[in-house]
């Protein structure tokens, strides 16, 4: 772990500075809309080690794959989220000498994250090799309120000196990925242009056709008062600036507003962009920063009055928690069905900014009940979508008859992974994007939505798994080989027995829906049927696969396998490893971690979460006690699904114990991993760790279970869901559980297993509370 963060309730805040940190800031102080983002870059000239990175929502390349070998149907592309152009930089010079903190001496300086209010600030001093001395405070975000909008406030002030101040705020295009293959460059430049405070950039990506426009208005304060400075126009390719000359007297202050307007070819037509893009960066300006920022903290107090989760006692929880939901909201909003969440969203280009499992198997949950229900449907209508390439992605590895295999990685629907293991057989996916349909009905009530669209992605899955699997003659079983499941540290493996039982569950769901549309949408099974060619026969095999398969079990350990033969590996626990050798994915080859038992995320404890109310209690405590000692959490993933395991078998220590390390898990870089982004999609089991951990959320037979726990260290905790068009404020405290209604619809609610009917805008109060 690293803990360099002053712990705050509403702030990341950073004391100092020191440049070993530097790539780890840039990640955790990131900003982002949803639509665009910016890692914590400096807005002047840095020399030190930095991870340049201004993303846009769905803007993406498609590079040639790194590998040197091909195989019949793997992919043709990595696709990867795209560095743009970078509309932060402001450089400064003081009688000729450069700002760069990597040169300079530096004293008080200090970097805040506002999460209530959705800013970053920073202020320093700066002493350059002549003695002079200049004070920064640096202002920025990216507005909730108008997605297209960024707004920086720059302020310098001589504090020993008199001299000569260059201002240059610029737009440079000419941007390059740090994983380029051999420094390969993006952009090409359609138009640029630079006038008096003013200018523009109007980019296209050398493949797929985007453009970007980004408009910048800049205005100049000296103590306060407006002024017109002399400046040059400097117009490169791909660069557009001005430099503005200022004299500058001990004590003077000067400041720079610098408005930014981003736009793409996603949203508007490319003739319009130039004009569209100029326009909202001319009435950013004359609406003011200080109106913008406004605007800012009234949309975040909105977020934050639907998802905040607040907890008494404990500022380092306190502060893990709100950093996850605050990055949750950056990065995905749910507005436009067409873009989905990245593992590293806006702070980072590792995974290339594509979709993977991770957002049905863990974020669809955080948005069903923070958000309304038009944005957990988008991300099933994200992958509805996406059903005719998932169907070719499948017919590219021989499966047939509309059988569809979606991709682990994606931006359009393609598979765009570039490794053997994960690319063919990670097939554990398909199953997380059926339990997502059944997730979001089972929450919402949205039983149409079936007779729309989820029946036909069911049935599409489940032609897959029906071809997949393997009779074994010698077994008289069902089996599934050489597949890798989400523990990655074993790979190419037979029955993994997480992947066996989420496709039979898939196989048990598509029937059901079946059966259920029979009764209340026969229309629409009769027009699925129809569209997909559905034959009875096909009924018959999946009752045969669902009765015969195979699921390794060890019936001494009384433990379901994580795989044939997982046992034949020398069983040693994580508490025998020595500390200095972890994380092992940095210390250890790779041939020594797949032949040791240890496990990156435990993938029989990711089966009985999704599948909890199939298994008693004490099956579910003998999987988790036994694998539980063999994880080493390597997987981002992995400490949130433990923390609800645990909290569900009694073990409220553990539950703790998960919960603060997925809860910090960047901002204490617990992985080693965060200078390369944050671990947006595992944030979202933070807030699982909360709300079905502690809190002990279920939705059962259409109603809502609570069974909440108060850790030791707390005195306090609440947290609300949005259940059906009623918002729910679930408090639970010392004197025990409180559960208001703030909304005018009648639910029904089942807490500790007893039965109330809870009325619009009432009040249940609950004296008896199980204390961790």
């Amino acid at each position: 772990m690293k803990q360099y963060l002053e712990h705050h309730p509403w702030k990341i805040i950073e004391p100092g500075f020191d440049s070993e940190n530097q790539l780890l800031s840039e990640s955790i102080f990131s900003l982002g809309n949803g639509y665009m983002g910016q890692r914590a870059n400096f807005e002047e000239e840095y020399s030190g080690e930095t991870l340049q990175g201004n993303y846009m929502a769905g803007v993406y390349y498609p590079d040639k794959t790194v590998v040197g070998w091909w195989k019949i149907g793997y992919p043709e592309y990595f696709a990867k989220v795209l560095n743009s152009t970078n509309w932060l930089g402001i450089d400064i010079k003081v009688d000729g000498q450069v700002l760069d903190l990597a040169k300079c001496r530096v004293e008080k300086f200090q970097r805040i994250l506002n999460m209530k209010e959705g800013y970053l600030s920073r202020e320093f001093i700066a002493e350059f090799s002549n003695g002079n001395r200049l004070k920064v405070n640096a202002c920025r975000f990216i507005s909730m309120a108008r997605p297209e909008i960024a707004a920086i406030r720059y302020s310098v002030k001589a504090l020993n000196f008199e001299g000569k101040l260059e201002i240059t705020p610029y737009l440079d295009g000419d941007v390059i990925n740090q994983d380029a293959n051999y420094g390969e460059k993006f952009w090409d430049q359609v138009a640029g242009d630079i006038n008096d405070g003013r200018g523009y950039l109007l980019l296209k990506t050398k493949k797929l056709d985007f453009h970007i426009c980004t408009a910048m208005d800049c205005q100049i304060r000296k103590n306060g008062q407006e002024l017109r400075p002399d400046l040059d126009k400097i117009k490169n390719e791909k660069y557009i600036a001005n430099k503005y000359f200022l004299d500058i007297q001990q004590n003077d202050e000067v400041t720079l507003f610098k408005y930014i307007a981003s736009t793409s070819s996603r949203y508007y037509q490319v003739g319009e962009l130039i004009a569209e893009t100029s326009c909202q960066s001319r009435k950013a300006a004359e609406l003011g920063f200080d109106n913008l920022l406004a605007e800012q903290s009234a949309a975040w107090g909105e977020i934050w009055q639907k998802s905040d989760i607040k907890i008494e006692g404990d500022t380092a929880a306190q502060q893990g928690i709100r950093f996850n939901i605050f990055q949750l909201n950056q990065t995905y909003t749910g507005e436009d069905e067409r873009l989905n969440i990245g593992p590293k969203g806006f702070t980072g280009e590792k995974y290339g900014g594509s979709t993977y499992w991770d957002t049905e198997g863990f974020c669809l949950p955080f948005y069903l009940s923070t958000a309304d229900q038009s944005v957990a449907k988008n991300l099933l209508l994200y992958r509805y979508r996406h059903l005719e390439k998932a169907q070719e992605n499948a017919a590219r590895l021989g499966f047939s008859g509309g059988a569809a295999l979606y991709p682990m990685v994606t931006m359009n629907g393609e598979e765009s992974h570039n490794e053997w293991e994960i690319t063919f057989e990670e097939i554990h996916r398909n199953g997380a994007i059926a339990y997502a349909i059944y997730n979001y009905v089972n929450y919402t009530g949205d039983y149409s939505y079936l007779a729309d669209y989820g029946l036909e992605v069911l049935i599409a899955i489940a032609r897959f798994w029906a071809q997949r699997v393997n009779y074994s003659e010698k077994k008289n079983k069902y089996v599934i080989l050489g597949v890798t499941g989400p523990n990655e540290y074993e790979n190419n493996v037979n029955n993994n027995w997480y992947t066996n039982r989420i496709a039979v569950w898939t196989l048990e769901y598509t029937l059901e829906v079946m059966d259920y549309l029979k009764q209340e949408y026969p229309e629409s099974l009769a027009k699925f049927k129809e569209k997909v060619s559905f034959k009875p026969e096909e009924i018959n095999k999946w009752h045969d696969i669902i009765n015969k398969m195979y699921y390794p079990i060890d019936e001494e350990e009384g433990i379901f396998l994580q795989q044939d033969n997982y046992l034949d590996k020398e069983q040693l626990l994580v508490s025998e490893l020595v500390k200095k050798e972890l994380p092992l994915n940095q210390h250890w080859s790779w041939d020594r971690i797949l032949r040791s038992c240890f496990l990156k995320q435990a993938d029989v404890l990711q089966g009985l979460y999704f599948l909890e109310d199939k298994y008693d209690l004490e099956t579910i405590r003998r999987n988790f006690r036994f694998y539980e000692a063999r994880t080493v959490h390597e997987s981002s993933l992995s400490p949130s699904v433990h923390a609800v395991l645990a909290a569900r078998i009694g073990d409220y220590q553990k539950a703790y114990e998960m919960y603060l390390r997925t809860s910090r898990l960047d901002l204490d870089n617990y992985n080693n991993d965060t200078e390369d982004g944050c671990h947006i999609t595992s944030m979202a089991g933070t807030w699982l760790a909360i709300v079905q951990g502690f809190g002990g959320l279920r939705i059962r037979d259409n109603t809502l279970i609570l069974n909440p726990f108060l850790p030791e260290k707390w005195s306090s905790y609440s947290f609300k869901i949005n259940y059906r068009g009623a918002l729910v404020n679930i408090m639970v405290g010392l004197e025990g559980l409180t559960i208001q209604n703030e909304s005018k619809n009648d639910i029904e609610i089942k807490v500790y297993d007893k039965e109330y009917h809870l009325a619009g805008d009432g009040q249940l109060k609950i004296k008896d509370y199980k204390q961790g």
